[in-house]
């Protein structure tokens, strides 16, 4: 399902298109269905699923909150993270939180066109040719992770660890 436009302003892809054209970031936009798997996305996207980057919110303290770039086989690595950010304590904020602070739900989250223009830390190991997430669920931009990186003005460093087998 996407978000849809109306009364309160633009749908969530509408938002991440425009941000992405804003920047000037060449993007190719994806539509499918709905997928229930990181490997259901990247053929979806006819990508593979190191190229489906996920972003995810951190929060740093109460109001300070992160968009972190994941590649897809890849999951944040906490120890790596905190010491990037020279904290001892890191965590995921609820659902309803996190929708508060970007203006998009879960599974459609893109530092493209958040309410909150946080900063971003893009893991090292996100290179070429990479597929963000469009603001709706089944939507997707597909773009040049340095582009990308550049565009968003992202930290990039190490902080993440292959993902655990899926079980």
């Amino acid at each position: 399902m996407s978000e849809p436009g109306g009364p309160s302003g633009p749908s969530g892809t509408d938002r991440a298109t425009a941000a992405a054209d804003a920047l000037g970031l060449a993007h190719v936009v994806t539509r499918h269905g709905p997928v229930g798997s990181l490997a259901e996305a990247a053929a979806a996207r006819g990508l593979e699923p190191r190229q489906v980057v996920k972003t995810l919110v951190v929060r740093v303290a109460e109001g300070d909150h992160r968009f972190v770039l994941v590649p897809g086989d890849r999951e944040i690595a906490w120890p790596k993270l905190r010491a990037l950010l020279g904290v001892n304590r890191l965590s995921m904020p609820p659902a309803e939180e996190a929708r508060e602070v970007t203006g998009y739900e879960r599974g459609t989250i893109t530092p493209l066109g958040s309410l909150s223009a946080l900063p971003v830390i893009a893991d090292a190991g996100m290179t070429g040719t990479v597929s963000i997430g469009g603001g709706a669920h089944g939507v997707a931009l597909t773009v040049d992770a340095a582009a990308l990186v550049t565009a968003l003005d992202a930290t990039v460093a190490d902080v993440t660890e292959p993902a655990a087998p899926a079980s």
